[in-house]
């Protein structure tokens, strides 16, 4: 079945063309991984896809449902997460509780100040699975502002992935980590169940051709390459891109 289907998308921003005839196709349970240098429309493209922003022209379906107009609800709604290129979580509280709101959200929920926090038995047991299931058990009752980035990034995904979406969305999940973070963040991608569609930025060739089963390269806002690790290790305008050869 085809998880994600993104045919001929354009996004203009003024005269700007961020995107051009983006065309792209995702079968359920495959890793897809978007390469390319800074500006090559790889996040503009993820946005018209969480629907953060809306497609100039062209369609994306997901599951088959035409989710081109909709809000980013209505898409979370169909099985859609993501995460996102800036750590996006809530600093001030621990993770425990980021999680907890992570979960409340997912399962439609919200809090009434009237009912103590604890009264709320699925949603306590739900994030404390998650804490546990993805060895973050001890660092439940710290602070996110004190966490270093890598464990952020960790946690981020894990709240990505509270409503057990059906296809998620990360925005470069090992960028500015230490090589020991990048690789726990690996291990956390290759842990995610099978029938689970991933789309992953990434700018890093050996971490993407670890995680996907095929990587599409994009530049100035177009797919100019997409294939296996040997289709893109072997194609020359690839190879000019990277080497900063127009």
């Amino acid at each position: 079945m085809i998880a994600l289907d993104i045919e001929n998308v354009t996004k203009s921003f003024g005269g700007v063309r961020a995107l051009t005839g983006v065309t792209l196709s995702l079968n359920e349970g495959e890793r897809l991984v978007l390469l390319g240098p800074n500006g090559a429309g790889k996040t503009t493209l993820f946005h018209s896809i969480s629907g953060n922003i809306l497609a100039s022209s062209g369609r994306i379906s997901l599951f088959g449902d035409d989710i081109t107009q909709l809000p980013p609800d209505a898409r979370a709604r169909l099985g859609l997460a993501r995460t996102f290129q800036i750590t996006n979580l809530f600093a001030q509280l621990t993770v425990l509780e980021n999680i907890l709101l992570a979960v409340c959200g997912a399962q439609k929920l919200t809090f009434k100040f009237v009912r103590p926090l604890d009264r709320y038995d699925d949603i306590q047991k739900r994030a404390r699975a998650l804490l546990e299931e993805w060895n973050l058990v001890d660092a439940a009752d710290r602070l996110v502002r004190n966490l270093s980035y890598g464990e952020q990034r960790q946690v981020e995904v894990v709240m990505a992935l509270s409503g057990e979406p059906r296809i998620l969305l990360l925005d470069e999940p090992t960028a500015g980590l230490s090589p020991a973070e990048t690789l726990r963040v690996m291990e956390m991608v290759r842990k995610l169940p099978r029938d689970m569609t991933i789309v992953m930025i990434e700018h890093d060739m050996d971490v993407a051709f670890e995680i996907a089963d095929r990587i599409a390269v994009m530049h100035q806002g177009r797919v100019i390459a997409e294939g296996d690790e040997a289709a893109i290790r072997g194609n020359q305008q690839v190879s000019d891109i990277y080497l900063g050869v127009e």
